[in-house]
Parts: C-alpha cells; sequence; structure tokens
C-alpha cells in the first residue's frame, strides 16, 4: 500500500491524498489549492495522476480545500462514487455550483487584464455547468454506516464537528494477508461548539493521518471569543460604523449568526440589522435546516421549542447584488457578514473596498487567512491594501477574533494524536503550514509518539 501526498502538505489548502492499495486507487478529497494566484492556476489545474484511473473519493466534508477541484477531476475523466455524508453531499452540490460561478468570474477577470497586454484569453478551470456534473456521482453515506471503498477497503464516517456533516474517514484495509487501520481525521472540530456534535476521537490505529492547521497554539475559549466578538462590535456601533465581517459561507457564517441571535436574546446588543450577503451562504442556510441529524443536544432542543436558531428579527438574507450594492450606499451601523472567507472573491471584497476608509468601521477577521491573500494582509495590519487594482489606506478598525475558529487547537491536537499513542506506527502531519505543525510535531514526540512524518508535495509513503 501506498500514500502519495497530492495536496495540503506543507500546507492547508487543496487536500488531496491518493492510497494505492490492492490494485485500486482510492482519492482521500480532491480540493482546490488557495494562494498567489498564478500559483493556485496552474496548480489547480495538472493533476500529477491519471483521473481516469481513479476508482472512487472519499470526501470528508464540503470545504472548497477538499472539494473543489471535484468538478476538474471529472471534466479529466474521472467517473466512480464520491463517497460523503448525506449533509456534505448536500452542501457539496450548492458549494460546487457557487465555485464554478467564481471559477467563470476570475476567467474573465484574468482574461480581461490579459488583453489589456496583448495576452490569450482564460479559459475557467471548470464552468457552473461542468460543476453540476459532479452531483450525480455523490454516494451519500450515514455516519456510523460501513461502506466498501475499494477493493479490500471498508469504511465508515465518524462526526469530526468541523462544519454540518464532517466526517473522519475509518478505513480497515485488507491486503496481502494483513490488516491495516487507517485514520483519516479530515477537519477536526472543537468541543462545545454551537450547533454541531463534538469529535470523536480516534483509537486502536496503525496509521493516523491527520491535519494540523493550530498546532502551534491552544485556542481560547469559545465563550471569551463570543465576549470579545461583542465587544468589538459594541466600540463599532459607539462610533456609528459598521462591522464587516468575511465568513466562509458554510459553517463559520452559521456559528456567527449563532452568536449574534444569543447576543440579542440576551440583550446585549442594540436593535441594529444584521445581513448575510452570500447567495451560497443563503443556500448553506437551507441544507443546515434540512440536517437535524448533524446537530447536538442543545441546538435540537432550541428547534424543538421554536427558538429559531439560524433566523431572527433583525437578520435579512440577501439574494440580489442590487441589493448588496445599496448597503455600501447607507450610512448607518449595521453587521454585514459575506463569503469568502479569506475576501479573495465575492461580494466581501466590494464591502471591504467601500467601508475600508472610514475610521469608524470594523473589519473583523474571524477565520484562518492563507498567505497572500486580502485577507491575510488584513489580518497582518498591513497599511495600505491593493483591491481591483487599486491601493487603499486601511483606515478601518481590524479586529481579529481567534477563537471562533472550526478547527481544534494545540491541546485537542495533542489529544487527538495521543489516542492511538499505543497503537500508532505511523503518524502522518498534513493540512498544516510549518509554522503550525512542527510545534504540534516537537510536542506529541516529545509525549512519546513514535515515527511522525510532516511529509511534502508528491511525497510517497509506503505502509
Amino acid at each position: 500500500m501506498q500514500i502519495h501526498f497530492h495536496g495540503a502538505a506543507q500546507t492547508v489548502t487543496g487536500s488531496m491524498h491518493l492510497i494505492e492499495v490492492n490494485g485500486s486507487k482510492l482519492l482521500l478529497e480532491c480540493g482546490l489549492y488557495q494562494g498567489p494566484r498564478m500559483e493556485s492556476f496552474e496548480r489547480n489545474r495538472n493533476f500529477h495522476f491519471d483521473p481516469k484511473t481513479i476508482d472512487a473519493v472519499i470526501l470528508s466534508h464540503a470545504h472548497i480545500d477538499h472539494s473543489g477541484n471535484l468538478p476538474h477531476l471529472v471534466k479529466n475523466g474521472f467517473n466512480g462514487p464520491i463517497f460523503a455524508t448525506p449533509a456534505t453531499a448536500d452542501l457539496g452540490r450548492v458549494m460546487l455550483l457557487d465555485s464554478g460561478h467564481i471559477q467563470e468570474r476570475q476567467a474573465e477577470s484574468m482574461s480581461y487584464y490579459n488583453a489589456k497586454r496583448g495576452l490569450p484569453p482564460v479559459d475557467p478551470l471548470y464552468t457552473q455547468e461542468e460543476a453540476a456534473e459532479v452531483a450525480p456521482l455523490f454516494q451519500p453515506i450515514h455516519y456510523g454506516t460501513s461502506f466498501e471503498a475499494a477493493k479490500g477497503v471498508k469504511a465508515r464516517f465518524v462526526d469530526a464537528g468541523h462544519i454540518l456533516g464532517s466526517a473522519a474517514v475509518d478505513l480497515e484495509i485488507q491486503e496481502k494477508g494483513r490488516k491495516v487501520r487507517l485514520w483519516f481525521s479530515g477537519d477536526i472540530g472543537r468541543r462545545d461548539l454551537p450547533i454541531l456534535r463534538d469529535p470523536i476521537l480516534p483509537e486502536e490505529t496503525d496509521i493516523l493521518l491527520m491535519e494540523s492547521t493550530y498546532g502551534d497554539k491552544p485556542h481560547r475559549d469559545p465563550e471569551t471569543a463570543y465576549v470579545e466578538m461583542r465587544d468589538v462590535i459594541l466600540r463599532t456601533l459607539h462610533r456609528g460604523g459598521k462591522v464587516i465581517i468575511p465568513a466562509f459561507a458554510v459553517g463559520r457564517t452559521q456559528e456567527l449568526v449563532y452568536n449574534l441571535n444569543r447576543m440579542f436574546e440576551a440583550g446585549d446588543l442594540p436593535g441594529i440589522p444584521v445581513y448575510v450577503d452570500s447567495p451560497l451562504a443563503v443556500n448553506a442556510s437551507d441544507v443546515f435546516k434540512r440536517h437535524p441529524e448533524c446537530f447536538d443536544t442543545e441546538m435540537l432542543r432550541e428547534i424543538h421549542s421554536g427558538h429559531p436558531a439560524l433566523e431572527f428579527k433583525n437578520l435579512t438574507y440577501i439574494h440580489s447584488l442590487e441589493a448588496s450594492k445599496a448597503l455600501n450606499e447607507r450610512k448607518d451601523p449595521m453587521i454585514i457578514i459575506s463569503a469568502s472567507g479569506m475576501a479573495e472573491v465575492g461580494r466581501i471584497v466590494y464591502h471591504i473596498r467601500w467601508n475600508i476608509e472610514n475610521k469608524k468601521n470594523t473589519i473583523m477577521i474571524v477565520s484562518w487567512q492563507a498567505p497572500n491573500t486580502l485577507g491575510r494582509r488584513l489580518a497582518d495590519r498591513e497599511e495600505h491594501i491593493r483591491i481591483f487594482g487599486e491601493t487603499y489606506p486601511v483606515k478601518a478598525e481590524i479586529a481579529t477574533i481567534g477563537g471562533l475558529s472550526a478547527h481544534a487547537g494545540q491541546d485537542l491536537l495533542t489529544e487527538y494524536a495521543l489516542g492511538v499513542k499505543n497503537s500508532a506506527k505511523k503518524v502522518f502531519l498534513v493540512h498544516g503550514e510549518p509554522r503550525g505543525t512542527l510545534p504540534l510535531k516537537e510536542k506529541i514526540e516529545a509525549l512519546g509518539m513514535r515515527k511522525v512524518v510532516y511529509p511534502r508535495m508528491r511525497d510517497v509513503a509506503e505502509i
């Protein structure tokens, strides 16, 4: 058996790991790499394997850095099953269509600037129409249900607690008369976050393939982050400003809405309007409502008591582009949550453009930001930023709320790894930059873990 690391190796995005076993090829995820624009363009277009030879894909969750290159995989000849939980399959359908729209818009933009330089136009990585061709390949599998993923490979999904439908993948592999248990963490969530159940930790595993995004630090308590978020909003409203929040349309947006609802219900915030301005977030919130099997006890109790967890009086979901543009013409205090979470594409870029020069306003960063993105430049407190080719001084307050992350911090990641200390023959740390992963590697090795590996892109591991 071999594991080929084709993505999220010594970086966070583009998750893609190929397992070759018993003559079959099983792909764990097929995500988009997100980083410098030209590097992303080249990396996402070039697979280092033949998509036609892949027998099946297993998808841990629907975030685009884990699922977003599936349409390109299908476009290049893959036609096997894509195994996922029912919620991930439903989210994947809407998210990939949205991604297709973004690919079309990015190609138009690159073609426009190429024409100015006398260069040829650029085709999109894939179109919305091509993204739609992925949907029939989804094979929904419920948590805990065993299924045959490939020859000699039985799999099951267990709760990861990251976003709706997210799962770790437990693989029981039989090859040449031996049995190997491989556990792929996907993205590991946190305990006691709103809406979703807590992550399930591995046990008695031979090979652990786990994420390490925040391996360098523990997270603050979610309630501490909640209070800090409330205080930033109140400070901004006192100035008469707007709060602009770049947020991933799936997961983070719904958690923010949940927390804002709590603040209003507790009387901590005045009755100002809150807008979710992302067509994808609107569709994703509808998917959330169809999958109560993913909710924790508190969320189910609120729903059964008639308390709307994802809707409240002050909240408006924006559908049309005209209504989105109108928000930037208004001067009254408000909260705008908009995608994308790294502020690279989507309506959030326009909201930042129109609000960044007003010192009354706040841009609130609530999630990890990839290098070279607009979100990272804001989080790094750069004094000037470029948007649509123009430079703007950063006069708005930039607030970062680290404790809202849906990824496990160093403490839970350490506990996750140590759960298989007595059984694991090898641990592979993926989905992490060196500054996040290397401290975790050092810590779990100091606690007695054996053979902890931080693979590079294109590395191959013999199991």
